[in-house]
C-alpha cells in the first residue's frame, strides 16, 4: 500500500523509550539538547513581533512564487547589512517555508531519481529523510578531527561517480561547530567547477561565531553553482514564523547563465506549491529585525556556557571538548566504556540528564556526547557538573 521511500523503521529507539517512561513518571530532567530558541529563557520583543502580523495587505492574496518583493528585499538588506554582500539581489532569492523545504526543491532541481548528493559526516540526521522523500541517493564524506575539524577532500574524489550532481557543506557545521575554511571554500569551488556540480551550503548558524569574527557567507560565491539555505528560525530565534530561503548564486558568462537558469526552474518548483503565506512575508522585515536583538542573547549565552563547560573540564581528565568554531553545541569526547546511547541512557536515569548520543549525528565511532550549549545558564552548569559525576564513578 506504502511506497518504499517511506519504508522508515517506525519503532522508538530505546534511549527514546527511556525518556518517554521517565515523563510519563513526572521525573525533572536537566535538557541538555535544547535547540528550541523561544523556550531557551530569551526575551523577545512581543509588542513589535505580534504587530508586525496585524497588516491588513494580508487580506489581499498576491501569489508570487519565489516569495512577496518586500520580503524577498529584505533579506537582502539582511545579506547587505550584516555580511557586507553590497550588491546582494533579491532576485536571487526563493523563499520557502524552511529550509527543510528548501533542501527538497534544490533536490529536485538537480537529481533525478537514483542520482547522488554528498553529505557531511558527522551532520544532523535530517538529511537522510529528506533523501529518501527526493529519491537521492546520499553518499557520506567525513569531516576529520584533527587540532579542529577539516574536509576529508581525497575521499570526496574517491566518492565521485557519473550521478554525482551535489556536495552539501553546512556552514558551521552542526554539530561540530566547524566552519568552512577559505581553503576549503576554494578546493570545493574547484571541485565542482571540474565535475560539473553544484554546492548546497546550509548557513543557518552562520551568524553565531564564538569568537565575535563574522564569517563569509556562501551567497554570494561566484567559484560553483551554489544554493544557500538560511531562515528566521535560528537568524532571530523564531522557529515558529516558518520562513527560510534559497539563495542561488555562481559563475555567469555571455553563453550560458547557470544562475538564472536555476532560478526559472526554482520558480516553477515553487509556484506548484505556493507555500509562503502573506502575513509572515508582509512581517518579515520587522522579523528580521528582531535578530539585533536576539543574537546578542544568544552569543552570550553560548560564550557563558561554554566557558562554564571549560572550567568545569578542567578539573577532571576524563573527558574532554573538542574544538568548536560557531553554532549551538559541543562535542564531548568521552570514555568508550559502552555505546553512546547506552551511555547517554545511564545519564538520563541515575542524574536525570539529557543528552544527545553521538550516533544521532552519525559519529563513525562510540565515545562522543552532543550537548547544546543554549540552556539556560543554572540548569546547563548543574547539568554539565552530574554529567562529569557519572563519568568520573
Amino acid at each position: 500500500m506504502f511506497s518504499q521511500r517511506t519504508a522508515w523503521r517506525l519503532t522508538h529507539n530505546r534511549f527514546t523509550e527511556v525518556q518517554r517512561e521517565i515523563t510519563a513518571a513526572g521525573g525533572e530532567v536537566l535538557d541538555l539538547t535544547i535547540s528550541n530558541p523561544t523556550r531557551a529563557g530569551l526575551r523577545y520583543d512581543e509588542e513589535s513581533i505580534l504587530t508586525s502580523l496585524a497588516n491588513s495587505k494580508a487580506l489581499d492574496y498576491d501569489p508570487q512564487p519565489k516569495g512577496l518583493r518586500s520580503a524577498r528585499e529584505a533579506v537582502a538588506t539582511y545579506y547587505r547589512d550584516q555580511h557586507a554582500a553590497v550588491d546582494f539581489d533579491p532576485e536571487s532569492l526563493v523563499l520557502t517555508t524552511s529550509t527543510s523545504e528548501g533542501y527538497s526543491y534544490i533536490l529536485r532541481l538537480l537529481c533525478n531519481p537514483g542520482d547522488e548528493v554528498l553529505v557531511p559526516k558527522p551532520s544532523y540526521p535530517l538529511f537522510e529523510f529528506l533523501a529518501d522523500l527526493q529519491d537521492v541517493k546520499l553518499v557520506p564524506y567525513p569531516l576529520i578531527y584533527d587540532h579542529g575539524w577539516q574536509i576529508d577532500f581525497p575521499t570526496i574524489h574517491k566518492a565521485l561517480t557519473g550521478r554525482t550532481r551535489a556536495i552539501v557543506v553546512v556552514h558551521p557545521n552542526n554539530p561540530t561547530g566547524s566552519y568552512v575554511s577559505q581553503i576549503e571554500r576554494s578546493a570545493l569551488n574547484e571541485l565542482c567547477h571540474e565535475h560539473n556540480l553544484s554546492l548546497i551550503v546550509d548557513e543557518v548558524f552562520l551568524d553565531y561565531a564564538h569568537d565575535g569574527v563574522p564569517r563569509p557567507t556562501f551567497a554570494t560565491n561566484q567559484g560553483a553553482l551554489t544554493f544557500t539555505l538560511s531562515g528566521l528560525s535560528k537568524i532571530s530565534g523564531l522557529p515558529q514564523m516558518k520562513m527560510a530561503w534559497v539563495a542561488a548564486s555562481g559563475p555567469k558568462d555571455r553563453d550560458k547563465d547557470q544562475v538564472n537558469a536555476a532560478l526559472a526552474r526554482l520558480e516553477v518548483i515553487a509556484d506548484t506549491y505556493l507555500s509562503m503565506n502573506a502575513p509572515i512575508q508582509l512581517a518579515a522585515p520587522v522579523l528580521l529585525e528582531q535578530r539585533k536583538s536576539i543574537q546578542p542573547q544568544l552569543s552570550d549565552r553560548l560564550r557563558d556556557n561554554l566557558k562554564e563547560l571549560d572550567r568545569q573540564l578542567a578539573k577532571q581528565k576524563i573527558c574532554r571538548r573538542l574544538d568548536v568554531e560557531g553554532g549551538w553545541y559541543a562535542v564531548l569526547r568521552v570514555p568508550v566504556t559502552q555505546s553512546d546511547e547506552e551511555l547517554a541512557i545511564d545519564l538520563l536515569r541515575k542524574r536525570s540528564v539529557l543528552v544527545h548520543p553521538g550516533h544521532f549525528y552519525d559519529f563513525p565511532s562510540d565515545g562522543h556526547l552532543v550537548v547544546s550549549l543554549i540552556t539556560p545558564a543554572a540548569g546547563f552548569k548543574d547539568a554539565v557538573g552530574r554529567l562529569l559525576d557519572l563519568l568520573s564513578s
